[in-house]
């Protein structure tokens, strides 16, 4: 499947080395002011190339609009986004046409359809994100206008973890970094994987505030269990958390209920769900993402004739993908919680008189 939501869809399309990559969202109400220079200013966030700390590959990643805005407001019609890749170097990529690279999707994909791009990875790269993260975008303007914000960061990186939850200094940091004081230690990681041609996992911390009551569906559409499915759709990411999430495991239900106030919940172990539908307290997600697997070693692997043979990479990859994964998490949560505001609009009736009798 490549089709994300239930009310609001996101599709995307394309390949790392491809002529291009880009989504169709559909389901965005007409009337919703489209701001061009903040959906470019997300990609530009994400794209690679900044930094010393991702890959060498640069991208401009443009976007453009080719449907469902009219005079800067959405039409209600599919809203259509291109992104053109300008930077390729598939050459880079043909010692390893007739092998599996260790970590990749490249065994699974041959064996579930017979045949595979083995350039950059085709369909199973990371760089598919930029289309999330242009229809993210989208799904920011709708959520900005409810007054609801997303925010994320780097809270560990190769074990370091950091005890200061700092959005506003994330903006700033080459890395998202959350903490400024184990920032220097957390590049110095990622920097030395790099020059020993290895990789570093990190996790990132993605946060919604202003996210009312009641969003999410009873037991099969729960809000906590579709930012699960949504995070653990991106590349490389092996565990979510929500709320306290593991560490919930080892308290008691005298230390882990949050108990309420007349003011609200005194405490958040819970990570702004309950039952599955949000209780209008933040929404908390860790979202937990592998050493990048293009590495410069050389690694023992097999051949798609299953011979075993020795794989040694070429390219350019980022020694640690959790940092542009960051901006791919917010993309995630603004596309659930926009799907989630839409399918609520009818739960109770007093919801469609108000519409369609104005009272």
């Amino acid at each position: 499947m490549n089709t994300f939501g239930r009310k609001l869809t996101l599709t995307t399309f394309g390949e790392s080395h491809g002529k291009a990559l880009g989504c169709i969202l559909d389901g965005v109400p007409a009337g919703l002011t489209i701001d061009e220079a903040f959906i470019q200013s997300e990609l530009d966030r994400r794209k690679p190339g900044k930094s010393k700390l991702e890959t060498g590959r640069k991208e401009d990643d443009k976007v453009e609009i080719l449907s469902g805005i009219f005079e800067g407001l959405s039409t209600g019609t599919p809203i259509a986004m291109i992104i053109y890749n300008t930077n390729q170097k598939s050459k880079d990529y043909d010692n390893v046409k007739d092998l599996f690279r260790p970590g990749h999707a490249d065994f699974t994909y041959f064996h579930k359809y017979g045949l595979r791009d083995y350039r950059g990875g085709g369909r199973s790269s990371a760089r598919e994100t930029a289309a999330r993260v242009a229809g993210g975008a989208i799904a920011k303007l709708m959520l900005r206008e409810l007054g609801i914000s997303i925010q994320s960061g780097l809270c560990e990186v190769d074990g370091i973890k950091g005890e200061v939850q700092d959005f506003d200094y994330a903006k700033t940091s080459k890395l998202y970094a959350l903490d400024p004081h184990v920032e220097a230690a957390q590049e110095a990681a990622i920097l030395a994987a790099k020059e020993n041609h290895d990789s570093v996992g990190g996790v990132v911390l993605t946060t919604a505030t202003g996210v009312p009551i009641g969003l999410g569906e009873p037991l099969y559409y729960k809000l906590d269990a579709i930012l699960a499915e949504a995070m653990m759709g991106i590349n490389a990411a092996k565990a979510v958390e929500i709320g306290d999430g593991v560490a919930s495991t080892h308290l008691k239900g005298s230390q882990n209920n949050d108990a309420i106030t007349k003011e609200g919940f005194s405490s958040n172990h819970a990570g702004g769900m309950l039952g599955g539908i949000s209780n209008g307290d933040t929404i908390i997600v860790k979202t937990h993402f592998k050493p990048t697997p293009s590495i410069f070693q050389v690694q023992q692997t097999v051949t798609t004739d299953n011979e075993e043979v020795e794989c040694a990479l070429k390219g350019r990859h980022d020694p640690c993908v959790a940092i542009r994964g960051a901006v791919v998490c917010e993309a995630m949560m603004a596309l659930s919680l926009a799907d989630m505001t839409l399918l609520n609009m009818g739960k109770k009736m007093e919801h469609l008189t108000l519409l369609y009798k104005g009272k």
